[in-house]
């Protein structure tokens, strides 16, 4: 069986969207994975371009509310911004709650080229931070 995982972020538009899209390239046969914004907003599309360099599509994923998953079971929520840790409501069940405080790529200044440079490197942490993880938990 399929551990859930949750991915909550503000607004559901890059980094939430990301580890989702990261998490299910690298281990989608161990995991149930899914994203959401306490305030959903849209895909950026320099997230897309983002991991559409490294060969990762997420530009037919969605933004999704909070709202959608309330009443469901999760094994673990990953909360990647300190507003999701704070807003973040109790769900049922036990599961283990993470907390990865990662910049917002999306508030990035600049051209596109300077913007991309953000998000790349956010990507990376990210990635990092789940091949990190899925070593801690051995699954």
């Amino acid at each position: 069986m399929k551990n859930k995982i949750l991915f909550l972020c503000t607004g559901n538009s890059a980094r939430s969207q990301m580890a989702e899209g990261l998490l299910r390239h690298l281990a989608s046969d161990k995991f149930e994975v899914f994203s959401a914004g306490i305030n959903p907003t849209s895909i950026n599309p320099l997230a897309i371009k983002a991991m559409n360099e490294i060969g990762i599509d997420i530009s037919r994923q969605r933004t999704k509310s909070i709202n959608e998953f309330l009443g469901q079971q999760f094994d673990y929520i990953v909360t990647v911004c300190d507003n999701a840790r704070q807003t973040c409501p109790v769900f049922h069940g036990q599961y283990e709650k993470i907390h990865w405080d990662l910049g917002d790529p999306a508030e990035a200044q600049g051209s596109e080229d300077e913007r991309i440079v953000i998000f790349r490197r956010i990507r990376y942490e990210i990635e990092q931070k789940i091949k990190d993880w899925i070593k801690s938990i051995a699954v």
